[in-house]
């Protein structure tokens, strides 16, 4: 009797129904990946010397409308420095620079020219190149709102544990449609599709090999 008093008391009593998974600490949440329309830019630095594109600015303008074509359809700004120190030598590059964007796919119609008031304090005054496209991204990191050393109790991740990796994950996504919905299947392969079932069954290939598969009684 003084058993089953206990056993029914026990059922009746308050438990704590807090569980570790309710608890807001996971990186993904306070650092989520977005999809976000962001400025993809490049600036091409010019000294007042320069009469051509050297080899490797122009093989970083290429890489910059390769990007543009693979994300975005939206025109391409090039903003040019008026006032600066080097302002012959972009005059003469600036065409060098949109011929080669038109020799990387980029449309003409699609360089629009801007220009831009040069700082005084003797900078490089460079042409930047930027497009907006549909990017993914997180916040900004380096946010430490609490003194890690007053805050040990609960043993709970940092403010800003877990922001770098989602940011660099979300830089390495080629296509930011991949995080929304899969893309359609590609046609099968007819050739390796037999080639598979060939195998299996054990028929001779091209190179005079049979392949047999035996199964356990």
């Amino acid at each position: 009797m003084a058993l089953g008093l206990v056993s029914l008391l026990a059922g009746c009593a308050n438990r704590d129904a807090t569980t570790t998974g309710s608890l807001p600490d996971d990186y993904r949440t306070r650092h989520p990946i977005v999809i976000a329309e962001a400025e993809h830019a490049l600036d091409v630095p010019l000294s007042a010397g320069d009469h051509r594109l050297t080899v490797g600015a122009r093989d970083v303008i290429k890489g910059f409308a390769n990007d543009y074509l693979a994300s975005s359809s939206g025109p391409v700004l090039m903003m040019v420095a008026q006032g600066g120190p080097n302002g012959f030598a972009l005059s003469s590059i600036k065409r060098d620079v949109r011929a080669t964007l038109a020799s990387a796919g980029v449309p003409a119609g699609k360089i629009v020219e801007t220009r831009y008031q040069a700082q005084a304090t003797g900078d490089a005054a460079p042409i930047r190149l930027s497009y907006n496209a549909v990017t993914a991204k997180t916040g900004p990191c380096g946010r430490w709102p609490k003194d890690l050393v007053l805050d040990t109790a609960e043993n709970r991740n940092y403010e800003n544990f877990g922001c770098a990796s989602q940011s660099n994950l979300a830089a390495q996504v080629a296509n930011p449609m991949d995080l929304l919905a899969p893309r359609a299947m590609s046609p099968i392969d007819t050739a390796r599709r037999e080639q598979a079932i060939s195998d299996y069954r054990g028929i001779k290939s091209g190179t005079g090999t049979t392949i047999t598969f035996t199964t356990g009684n």
